[in-house]
């Protein structure tokens, strides 16, 4: 022992020191650990809380049954939803996202003060300028020095704003932050699509990221390929293409006229795309963060569809107790599939702290990203 504790081998053996564990192993030597103070919690950007809401109104199987003569057994069997929360007219997604906000800073009043960055991820902004963010944040009431940023993203939105989240955490710019995903793709839905009908609800959502000591957030790996752009988009309503006479007049039956632009989705081409790159994220996720497969307590998906997950399940072979649906009550919510699934999961004693929790987001651009949750 006295040997390893000589100035020369020490900063050697120090060079190869990985891991805190490993760290511990060497502080045994006593002529090194009295000229030490070791914290025994590191701080780091965690994931503390999650709240949503949902709108009142309910688009059931019956009702899509009834509408389009449809079987509603068949439509659940299809999509494994049974319902879906459908925003009123007066609603928008910076609504949807307030109120979860306002839900979680009522049981939580003592981040009120606390927040110093507001994220609002979605894909339905209120203005061109300013950025809806900035409207949330008046309408919260929150202290004037925090910043405001919006991220217009889809179905890998929530990873990609934890990561930039935990970026701005590490960077010691921001302490706290108020992360919303709200979206309402029933407002750019036509009324007699009853594919996308029948998959997407509406939903606002509210996390706060914060440095802790408990739980952390790990790496990230991202992936993207805009050649698919077209599989999944929402056309017209923006710069490239504007609302024209015809257009309205083509769509004047519809609810608003369609005005925020109209979805449409090569459902095979997204599936196509899901099997193909979902499983290699899922490998590189835990490669990046020196897991292995085994050590994932609960893997929680983008809640596309049941026929998307169950295809996913089976082919990166991942056991059903380990694997995590929610989709019957709330359908496919675009960006707040995976923080609503954490919050049930949590509820239902599926996921517990100290979890090592495996989230993919993927989707609309194609976009894609992953990500572990030390929870």
């Amino acid at each position: 022992m006295s040997n390893f504790c000589s100035d020369a081998k020490f900063k050697k053996k120090l060079l190869k020191i990985n891991s805190i564990n490993f760290f511990l192993d060497y502080f045994k030597c006593s002529s090194l650990r009295n000229s030490f103070t070791f914290a025994p919690y590191i701080m780091g950007p965690t994931l503390k809380t999650i709240e949503y809401f949902l709108p009142k109104k309910i688009l059931t199987n019956e009702d899509l049954a009834k509408e389009f003569g449809k079987d509603s057994q068949n439509i659940f069997k299809n999509t494994g939803i049974l319902k879906r929360h459908i925003r009123n007219k007066k609603q928008i997604g910076s609504d949807l996202g307030f109120q979860a906000a306002k839900k979680l800073l009522k049981k939580n009043p003592n981040y009120l003060s606390k927040i110093d960055f507001l994220i609002f991820c979605s894909e339905g902004l209120d203005y061109k300028a300013p950025t809806t963010a900035s409207v949330i944040h008046y309408r919260l009431g929150l202290n004037q020095n925090c910043g405001c940023i919006d991220m217009p993203m889809g179905c890998a939105g929530y990873v990609y704003g934890l990561s930039l989240a935990k970026s701005m955490i590490l960077s010691n710019d921001v302490s706290c932050i108020l992360f919303i995903a709200a979206d309402i793709p029933s407002s750019v839905i036509h009324s007699e699509d009853f594919n996308l009908r029948s998959l997407f609800g509406d939903a606002g959502t509210a996390t706060i990221i914060e440095n802790s000591e408990s739980g952390k957030i790990g790496n990230f790996v991202f992936g993207n390929d805009g050649s698919g752009a077209k599989n999944l988009c929402v056309e017209r309503g923006s710069t490239r293409a504007p609302l024209d006479k015809e257009y309205l007049e083509l769509h004047k039956k519809q609810v608003g006229n369609l005005a925020h632009g109209r979805m449409t989705m090569n459902g095979m081409e997204i599936t196509r795309f899901s099997l193909e790159k979902v499983p290699l994220l899922l490998n590189e996720t835990l490669k990046k963060n020196k897991l292995t497969f085994d050590e994932i307590d609960l893997f929680v998906f983008h809640q596309a569809s049941i026929i998307i997950l169950d295809s996913l399940k089976r082919k990166c072979k991942i056991p059903d107790s380990k694997f995590y649906v929610y989709l019957e009550a709330v359908g496919n919510t675009v960006s707040c599939t995976i923080p609503i699934a954490l919050f049930n999961a949590e509820k239902e004693n599926r996921l517990k702290r100290g979890d090592v929790v495996m989230l993919i987001g993927f989707g609309v651009g194609y976009s894609w990203g992953g990500t572990i949750l030390h929870y």
